[in-house]
């Protein structure tokens, strides 16, 4: 039976915009902390304490702060595990970590389903790391190294002395893989939209008939326009509005920058029947600020985590059906629906957009990116007119095979 845990609580000494970090040793023994020396440059007296100081710097990006956070206290859960501080780790832990992240075991301490962090069995995982996604962690965790370093908490960043550095730490991709082909899309849209014919609507029960709304809705304005989860539950009611007989959406993303996009028919038509369902008015305020997504009570907004389990919940139903509907020859699109995130609708939205012929200076302003050279990473024209190139290559036919013996 397991020893009864400690939990050791810090809090950033400057107010974040997120709960304060908490680190519960799983092993049930206390981190080994660092106490800030001479060569300190920041006001902490523990390896939380100067994390919290790193995490202040990103402040002004809620979304970036929560990724970066994520992975530190990933890295310093684990290091307590090991009874290890931040100025104790090698070389050689960076690859016991990585396979760590790749496999994170026990599961049962470290793996679980989307939770409250103050829940009794939240846990930092909801399953081992893709190789994308470990990669991403060990990106992070290298910038917060180099900055422990400049602030003279650790006197050196470990991610230096790794030889295949910048395979391991290259955070650039190819082109966009996870996403949903169109007619694997067009499919899980028409399954979705099943249940709003009129015979089930006159059946259903009035909490079903809002569930389907709000799905509909919420997968509806993931496609249309390529928002981040995090921006789909801070979306407002006034974030939409018309000017000069066009619709836009209104909305402060990653780096807190604002931006305005054209919303298209669809997206209005979307907007209109959900708040029809609300019983409001089809046409919002300007200065309206109840929430876009919303509870069960039609008044409180959702969370980030109550829309990925949404989200991932709907791909896995859908998974079930379609092999339920086609058999083994739903199979491979059925085990592309259940490895699916809330994240590639936007993949998947921008993708589209991207072959049906959208300019790219329109999708990267889409997609708020403020380089191209990753907007283009949505085009896959290339791609194909290189497969078509390559089908010219072919066997010979069976029949000359003789004729053409070589001497």
């Amino acid at each position: 039976m397991d020893k009864p845990q400690k939990h050791v609580t810090h809090q950033a000494l400057e107010p974040l915009p997120v709960e304060g970090l908490s680190v519960e040793p799983l092993s049930g023994e206390p981190p080994q902390a660092n106490k800030a020396g001479q060569g300190s440059h920041i006001p902490a007296s523990s390896d939380v304490e100067a994390v919290g100081q790193w995490l202040a710097e990103y402040r002004a990006s809620f979304q970036t702060q929560r990724a970066y956070r994520r992975e530190a206290e990933r890295l310093l859960l684990w290091l307590a595990e090991q009874g290890l501080g931040l100025r104790a780790v090698r070389r050689d832990h960076l690859d016991a970590f990585e396979a760590f992240l790749a496999d994170p075991r026990p599961r049962e301490r470290w793996i679980g389903p989307p939770r409250s962090r103050q829940a009794a069995d939240w846990r930092p995982f909801r399953g081992p790391l893709a190789p994308a996604s470990r990669r991403q962690s060990l990106v992070i965790l290298q910038g917060m190294f180099a900055w422990l370093v400049e602030a003279g908490w650790v006197a050196h960043n470990p991610f230096r002395l790794m030889r295949d550095k910048r395979r391991r730490l290259d955070n650039r991709q190819g082109g966009i893989e996870r996403y949903l082909e169109r007619p694997l899309w067009e499919w899980f849209w028409s399954w979705l939209n099943r249940g709003l014919d009129r015979p089930a609507q006159e059946t259903a029960l009035p909490r079903q008939r809002f569930e389907q709304h709000r799905r509909r809705l919420a997968f509806g304005f993931a496609y249309l326009l390529a928002p981040r989860i995090g921006e789909m539950t801070e979306a407002r009611m006034g974030d939409f509005h018309r000017r000069e007989g066009r619709w836009w959406w209104r909305v402060t993303g990653k780096g807190d920058k604002l931006a305005v996009i054209p919303m298209p028919p669809d997206m209005v038509a979307l907007l209109t029947e959900w708040r029809l369902a609300l019983g409001l008015a089809t046409e919002p305020l300007p200065d309206d600020a109840t929430p876009l997504l919303r509870a069960l009570d039609g008044r409180r907004g959702l969370g980030d985590n109550r829309l990925y389990r949404l989200i991932r919940d709907s791909f896995r139903e859908a998974a079930d059906a379609l092999e339920a509907e086609q058999g083994e020859g739903g199979y491979l699109w059925a085990t592309r629906l259940r490895a699916a995130t809330p994240h590639w609708l936007r993949h998947t939205a921008l993708t589209h957009q991207a072959q049906a012929g959208v300019e790219l200076r329109y999708l990267a302003a889409t997609a708020r990116h403020s380089r191209l050279d990753t907007t283009a990473r949505y085009l896959h024209a290339e791609d194909e007119a290189w497969h078509r190139q390559q089908s010219i290559h072919r066997l010979a036919p069976v029949a000359d095979a003789h004729r053409n013996e070589p001497v």
